[in-house]
């Protein structure tokens, strides 16, 4: 099976497989990903998207792309044909674009967060030397979610999102992943840059839907007035909001805030007439998977994280 660069490829020979990969965004996970096709689109007509393109028999059967962030390496996406063997043809691809990474002299780290759109290429991804960590698409049907005050205290003040916001939270998810595991599979979480280079990401850019501020909130501590913890939302399809971040700051945890916090998301956006709500979450954060499943959140896919620390 021929394996070529993707900046060999036009968009008109890969466009029925894009169009392919839109509707599983769609069927399986609720997402509408036509904005992000549109991207990939106009990156390869300017054959400026760096991957790797399987072939058979002429055509087009599996794709994956990858960017560079500094010293980062980010796999961007890996999809396969069900019509295809999806195993093979995705570890064929996967090695392609990690031996283009590891051939770069300044990239040092390379993450991947693996939609399970590809095969399952864990086996592959730990042979080349990556910790994978299991995570947890999980939806929620607003319409039969449990509808429960979300009980805060005089001891802190609730805001909705603005523009303000952004320096103090970059500063509340940095403290708040400083010893968590999503620290160790997004290193943006490890530094107050890389955590207002993340928010401008989830808020500005459209790779994780339209933000929805009428349905993002911060809390405040009443008498220091410090952002203690924060809930962004995003829209991915119509009637459909995702979770793009919720944090807690540590000293502050354990005391219902994160619940609290989605409870007021969830009313708002069940006020905009929203359908479901989706999320994602490492399962080995087991208190957090608890209170979404408590929510009425189940997991209906699961995908991989993969960290090459270099």
């Amino acid at each position: 099976m021929p394996i070529l660069d993707l900046r060999q490829v036009s968009v008109r020979q890969i466009d029925r497989l894009l169009e392919e990969e839109a509707r599983h965004w769609r069927d399986e996970l609720h997402w509408d990903y036509r904005g992000a096709i549109e991207l990939i689109k106009r990156f390869l007509d300017a054959h400026a998207l760096a991957g790797a393109v399987a072939l058979e028999n002429g055509q087009p059967v599996g794709y994956s792309f990858y960017v560079l962030e500094d010293q980062k390496g980010l796999i961007g996406g890996l999809y396969v044909s069900p019509r295809h063997s999806q195993q093979a043809v995705g570890c064929k691809l996967l090695d392609e674009v990690l031996f283009s990474l590891r051939a770069l002299p300044h990239v040092t780290r390379i993450e991947a967060q693996l939609m399970p759109f590809g095969g399952p290429v864990e086996e592959s991804l730990r042979q080349q030397g990556f910790r994978l960590y299991k995570r947890q698409f999980m939806l929620l049907k607003l319409d039969s979610a449990r509808q429960e005050p979300a009980r805060l205290s005089a001891a802190f003040r609730l805001e909705r999102w603005h523009d303000r916001y952004f320096e103090p939270c970059a500063k509340l998810i940095y403290l708040a992943y400083a010893d968590h595991v999503d620290g160790e599979v997004n290193d943006q979480y490890r530094s107050r840059s890389g955590a207002l280079k993340f928010l401008k990401n989830i808020i500005l850019l459209p790779g994780c839907g339209q933000f929805v501020p009428a349905a993002s909130f911060v809390l405040r501590d009443s008498v220091t007035d410090q952002i203690i913890a924060a809930v962004l939302t995003s829209e991915v399809s119509a009637g459909v909001g995702h979770i793009t971040q919720i944090c807690v700051l540590p000293g502050y945890q354990g005391h219902g805030l994160g619940r609290a916090l989605m409870l007021t998301a969830i009313r708002a956006l069940r006020g905009m007439h929203f359908q479901e709500l989706t999320l994602t979450v490492t399962s080995v954060n087991a208190n957090a998977v608890h209170l979404y499943e408590q929510l009425g959140f189940r997991t209906i896919r699961s995908f991989i994280a993969g960290v090459w620390p270099g």
